[in-house]
């Protein structure tokens, strides 16, 4: 029997948990060592996927299947391909780093913190690489429980209020998911005759135009809440700003691309006419939220609700990508997902390093720390020219492929969404301005520290991917290329068989 890596990497950090929780809480330090050694060891066990995984096959590969509950047809089901790899070793990577940035500030509960973090990877983890949709459901649900208490007990004056809010929105949305789960599972039954919630017995099943019209809709919009998608946004910012640095970071650099992951996973290959008959409204909202998250970015005062509008708009490439059903435009929205985790998750940990040391997030409070904190500013240029597209780092790649897919699909949005482009350049340049050059005008800022040795070890990881990505993308392009083809095929494929069977007597 082989070794069953994908249970490993899945069950690492809630075995970690489980351990730490057993432990008396008095020695803080035992905590924060203990979670890093268990999301370092998850690391280790992920980049083992890579040289296993067969960029030539496509299809789900290093599958793991047990019965769970046969009378009902669920299975402990895993697998993993050229879309959910990237994804998997994109959470293993940022999960330590987080810790790592919450190293210092997090002072209170230590024990409960990282004991939820290692849960959360777990949830994370579960949803990408589980192929039972009833699985799928459980580990989508509990990724709220971890990040609800995250927000809660170590987040901002008004947590309570954006963890409602982040619950309600993700909550509504996951109830007409699993109303639009049940009948699937209803429409293979009859199709078939066997009980089965396996996304692979799921895909073979045809559905008429107005079955998947309304199904693909409940899916839509529970992953359109989840990207976020304009106009499903309004909980990002406010989820963002009240989070502590660790949240803001897994927020945005993992449990946003859920929704991303969803529409490839669930939407296209089960629901193609739907998709192709709503792809113009859904590929015009993309557009808006590109351009309308740059707006109201440009005018933020606040440090971290500039960097979460950002994400409305870099988050509404990838939706522009998917909904091209162009092999570039689907290869580049699973590649700027992971690069929106890199260069919006850096942006929040410097934002949070920056916080750490004068309490404020108002740009207006800074200007002129180039002198004082020549490390930091080098490494905000970095990731800042990374979020904007700069060539030669990934943001670029990413969103090159995304316009060739969406010029190929509807020439009219691909120009559009240039300018969001533009204006990303224009907030993240206009500030970083502010903040980094001019005089010093407050008096707090000419002797604020420059980054640590813990600072600069969690943020050259960061920016080593990000020029690697920017260089050399064939890295990370590579494992997609057989499945994206795979995938637009099952696409082809599903319209065939339903006209097949309304051709039927």
């Amino acid at each position: 029997m082989a070794f069953p890596l994908l249970s490993s990497v899945l069950c690492v950090p809630m075995l970690g948990a489980l351990i730490l929780a057993g432990f008396p809480r008095a020695n803080v330090q035992a905590f924060r060592w203990g979670a890093l050694l268990t999301m370092l060891t998850t690391f280790g066990l992920s980049l083992l996927l890579y040289p296993l995984f067969d960029a030539t096959l496509p299809g789900m590969q290093m599958s793991e299947q047990v019965v769970w509950i046969a009378s009902v047809g669920v299975s402990y089901h895993l697998g993993i391909d050229g879309i959910s790899l990237p994804l998997v070793l994109l959470t293993t990577f940022l999960l330590p780093i987080a810790l790592l940035g919450a190293w210092q500030s997090i002072t209170t509960k230590v024990k409960e913190f990282v004991i939820l973090l290692l849960l959360l990877e777990t949830a994370m983890l579960g949803a990408f690489l589980a192929l039972d949709l009833f699985l799928f459901f459980i580990f989508w649900e509990a990724m709220l429980i971890p990040m609800y208490f995250i927000i809660g007990i170590w987040g901002g004056d008004n947590r309570l209020y954006a963890t409602l809010k982040f619950v309600l929105y993700t909550m509504a949305g996951s109830a007409l998911m699993l109303v639009a789960i049940l009948a699937l599972y209803v429409f293979q039954q009859q199709f078939s005759g066997q009980l089965s919630f396996d996304v692979l017995d799921l895909y073979k099943v045809p559905l008429s135009p107005e079955q998947q019209k309304w199904l693909f809709l409940a899916f839509f919009v529970s992953f359109a809440i989840k990207i976020p998608l304009f106009p499903f946004h309004t909980w990002l910012p406010d989820a963002h700003v009240e989070a502590p640095t660790a949240g803001s970071v897994i927020l945005a650099g993992v449990l946003l691309k859920m929704g991303g992951y969803g529409l490839l996973r669930f939407c296209l290959p089960l629901f193609p006419d739907a998709v192709a008959a709503y792809a113009p409204v859904i590929t015009g909202l993309a557009v808006i939220g590109i351009v309308y998250g740059a707006l109201v970015a440009m005018v933020q005062p606040d440090l971290k609700k500039l960097v979460a509008y950002s994400s409305v708009s870099h988050l509404g490439f990838v939706v522009l990508g998917i909904f091209s059903r162009q092999a570039a435009g689907i290869e580049g929205s699973v590649l700027q997902m992971v690069n929106h985790g890199l260069s919006t998750g850096g942006l929040f940990l410097l934002v949070g390093m920056l916080y750490d040391r004068r309490h404020t997030r108002l740009i207006a409070d800074y200007g002129g720390l180039w002198k004082p904190m020549p490390i930091f500013a080098v490494c905000f240029l970095v990731v800042m020219f990374s979020s904007i597209g700069l060539p030669g780092l990934n943001g670029f790649v990413g969103e090159f492929l995304i316009l060739l897919g969406a010029f190929e699909s509807n020439r009219f949005f691909a120009v559009l969404a240039v300018f969001g482009i533009i204006l990303g350049a224009v907030y993240m340049l206009w500030m970083y301005q502010r903040v980094m050059y001019g005089e010093i005008t407050h008096a707090e800022n000419r002797h604020l520290p420059d980054l640590s040795g813990r600072e600069i070890a969690l943020l050259v990881p960061v920016i080593l991917l990000i020029v690697w990505i920017g260089v050399y993308p064939r890295t990370f392009l590579h494992p997609m290329e057989a499945t994206t083809a795979h995938l637009l095929g099952q696409v082809r494929a599903h319209k065939t068989m339903l006209a097949h069977d309304e051709r039927r007597p």
